[in-house]
């Protein structure tokens, strides 16, 4: 599980000194947790393969990531071509969104079909960008399935988030059971928008 030190990763100067502590220090919990994840996945769609992805920042030259995330998807190749889960962390907490972001190419399908969703579950919040920290209520949805298929960069993800200092390691099978619960809810959602 996460712990203080995971957060701490962000403070470290230095493309190469960061990077290093991601791999050390995030990583292996992604893959942890993310299996966990993944499991719960594949139970909903046992018809269905699905990939753990965690996120390399291959193509950074210069600046240091200021989160990281991995994902789950059915693509072996890739994930950001439809729809996904990602668990991921910022300085200040960590994320659990279901994702579309970067243009996937049924993105106006995907907005069509979000609108027949009126209410979020109670704790959901939103993000209309992946490379910036901010959140949103979920009072904001209907406004950002309207720009996800209005406008061709837009994105939008739902899910939860845990603040920095819940992961004290006194939290961490109440969190994991959190994280599983939020999972459960997005599950209605990405079967909706994976629908054929």
């Amino acid at each position: 599980m996460f712990r203080k030190k995971s957060f701490e990763v962000f403070d470290i100067e230095g493309l190469e000194a960061r990077m290093q502590a991601v791999r050390s220090e995030i990583q292996p919990v992604f893959m942890e947790i993310g299996e966990v994840l993944k499991e719960r996945i594949s139970q909903a769609f046992p018809e269905q393969n699905f990939y753990l992805h965690i996120a390399q920042h291959r193509r950074r030259t210069s600046h240091a990531p200021e989160n990281t995330w991995s994902a789950i998807g059915r693509q072996k190749r890739g994930y950001k071509m439809e729809p996904h889960f990602q668990l991921g962390i910022w300085k200040d907490y960590v994320f659990i969104y279901l994702s579309i972001i970067d243009q996937p190419k049924g993105q106006h399908a995907y907005a069509d079909r979000l609108t027949q969703f009126g209410t979020l579950p109670a704790g959901f919040v939103l993000s209309k960008n992946h490379t910036q920290p901010n959140f949103y209520e979920t009072s904001q949805f209907s406004e950002l399935v309207t720009r996800l298929k209005k406008v061709k960069k837009a994105e939008l993800e739902i899910g939860k988030v845990w603040e920095a200092s819940r992961f004290d390691g006194k939290q961490d099978e109440v969190i994991l059971q959190e994280m599983l619960e939020t999972v459960d809810l997005l599950l209605p959602i990405y079967k909706e928008l994976m629908e054929e």
